[in-house]
């Protein structure tokens, strides 16, 4: 069974989230599924409808704070981001969950780990972004991160004065990923501009988050203190992130293991097989993450 519910964090922000319940007894440790920047809860359509995670776990898709119907104007940070999973858990009675996630999801998955190491039993990192790795148009906005900050204080001013806009586009990921999959090779290199373009993600978040989430992509990984099992699923493409690079900094993990699979950035949305078996065989293959 798959609905819709919502919960209230310590600090009165309203988050909604979608919530897998198997047929089966759920016996077995459920999964968070965290989606990117500029994204909301139905990135993980896919994943829900084939994985074979659906067979006896819950699945928890939370619309990060400041994204799709989790609307906040703060903005949100990697703090808030991590103290709403905690809520959330507390809210669905869990002790602890894998965490995967996507993008800016995978970089809030593992600050998630290092700050509440007893909550987090395993990690998916799927495209994570590290700074020193970054490369295009997140390479050359990286020096100007201060002037991004100085945006945001002056965006939040703004705001307390009224001026913000008042309704923001919704997006439903799952008749956007289908037309991907149908596309010719012409069509999907179209396609997949508009998934990273700014003047389509700031139709659907507010300025101020976009911009912080740029900010928080770039702050430092927490790798020396994350000690859970960590499988990192990486694009061999090099649009956003240089993929060796990210492995010889996230190497260090203690428990990691490592995919590629041959594509660019977007890897939900253009193998969404090749990442759901990659999901299922590694977490089942865990006896801890049982």
């Amino acid at each position: 069974m798959d609905e819709k519910c919502s919960f209230q964090s310590k600090d009165g922000v309203q988050i909604t989230y979608r919530r897998w319940l198997p047929v089966r007894s759920e016996r077995n440790t459920p999964l968070i599924l965290l989606h990117g920047a500029a994204s909301n809860f139905t990135r993980w359509w896919y994943f829900v409808q084939h994985s074979r995670m659906t067979a006896d776990r819950c699945l928890l898709r939370p619309d990060l704070r400041g994204h799709g119907e989790s609307m906040w104007r703060g903005p949100a940070r990697i703090e808030e981001w991590s103290q709403d999973i905690v809520a959330l858990l507390q809210h669905e009675h869990k002790s602890h969950a894998i965490v995967v996630g996507h993008c800016l999801g995978a970089n809030i998955a593992l600050n998630f780990a290092s700050r509440y190491p007893n909550r987090c039993a395993g990690l998916v990192l799927i495209e994570p972004i590290a700074a020193e790795a970054v490369t295009g148009i997140l390479a050359r906005l990286r020096p100007l991160t201060p002037l991004l900050r100085f945006a945001v204080v002056l965006i939040k001013l703004l705001n307390r004065l009224g001026l913000y806009r008042r309704q923001l586009k919704t997006l439903d990921l799952q008749v956007l990923d289908r037309r991907v999959q149908k596309a010719s090779r012409a069509e999907l290199k179209t396609m997949l501009a508009d998934y990273g373009s700014p003047w389509q993600d700031l139709k659907i978040v507010p300025t101020v988050q976009y911009l912080s989430n740029l900010i928080e992509i770039m702050r430092p990984l927490p790798v020396a203190t994350v000690y859970c099992p960590t499988l990192i699923i990486q694009s061999s493409g090099h649009s956003i992130t240089d993929a060796k690079h990210t492995q010889n900094l996230l190497q260090v993990l203690p428990q990691v293991e490592f995919a590629t699979i041959d594509a660019d950035h977007w890897l939900p949305a253009t193998h969404p097989d090749e990442l759901c078996e990659l999901i299922d065989h590694w977490v089942l293959k865990n006896p801890v993450l049982r």
